[in-house]
């Protein structure tokens, strides 16, 4: 499930149960739309209530990583579980993971 709060340049996206081949569609699709509709400078992924994710999840996020740059954007993922964090370490995306204040824009 996909929560969206758009406030102008910048939208979090606040994912919540398992992200799967199941799930990940109906994800990739609604967050998608937002981004083609906001073209937003930061794009935030708040991964606080996801449970489980597989390499759909790192799919997920990798698509909607060049969908914002092709925008110039960037994007953070925030509040990942230590397991879910772990994923996206070894899959390379560690430079988009950010823990504390989110206000400002990471530095990769």
């Amino acid at each position: 499930m996909v929560k969206l709060y758009n406030d102008g340049g910048r939208i979090t996206a606040a994912l919540s149960g398992d992200i799967d081949h199941h799930t990940a569609r109906e994800m990739r699709q609604e967050l998608d739309e937002a981004i083609a509709h906001s073209q937003p400078e930061l794009l935030i992924i708040d991964m606080e209530k996801v449970g489980f994710m597989d390499s759909s999840g790192i799919g997920l996020i990798l698509g909607r990583l060049r969908a914002v740059h092709a925008n110039g954007g960037e994007i953070i993922i925030k509040n990942a579980r230590p397991e879910i964090a772990a994923v996206i370490r070894i899959s390379g995306l560690s430079g988009l993971l950010v823990e504390g204040n989110t206000n400002e824009k990471a530095t990769n």
